[in-house]
C-alpha cells in the first residue's frame, strides 16, 4: 500500500514538474517575443521621427523654391539661367583629376600647407 501511494505521488509530481517546465518555456518564448517587439517599436519610432523631419523639410518654403528652380527651371525676376553642356563638365573634371594625378605626394602636402 505504501508503495502504491509513493508511486501515485511520484507520478503526480512528474506531471506537475512537466507542466511547470512547459509553462516556464512558454513564458520564456513570450519574453523573447516581447523584447523583439520592443526593439522593433523603437526602430519604428526612430523611423517615424526621421520621416516627420523630412516632411517638415519638404514643406518648408526654401525646399519648395529649390525644387522649383532645379526641376521646373523657374527663376526669380531679374535672374538668368545658364545651361552648361555635360561634356564640358566632364572634360573639366577629367582635367582636374589629371592635374592631381601628376603631382607627387610631397608636392600635394606642400601645396596644402604652403
Amino acid at each position: 500500500m505504501r508503495r502504491f501511494i509513493f508511486l501515485v505521488i511520484l507520478i503526480g509530481s512528474l506531471f506537475i514538474i512537466q507542466s511547470l517546465v512547459r509553462s516556464i518555456y512558454a513564458l520564456w518564448q513570450k519574453h523573447d517575443l516581447l523584447v523583439r517587439s520592443e526593439t522593433e517599436l523603437k526602430h519604428q519610432k526612430k523611423e517615424n521621427e526621421e520621416l516627420k523631419h523630412k516632411l517638415d523639410a519638404v514643406q518648408s518654403l526654401t525646399f519648395i523654391e529649390q525644387e522649383a528652380r532645379n526641376k521646373l527651371f523657374l527663376q526669380k525676376p531679374g535672374e538668368s539661367r545658364v545651361l552648361v553642356d555635360e561634356r564640358l563638365m566632364q572634360a573639366v573634371a577629367s582635367q582636374a583629376a589629371e592635374k592631381k594625378e601628376h603631382r607627387s605626394n610631397w608636392q600635394a602636402w606642400w601645396e596644402l600647407f604652403f
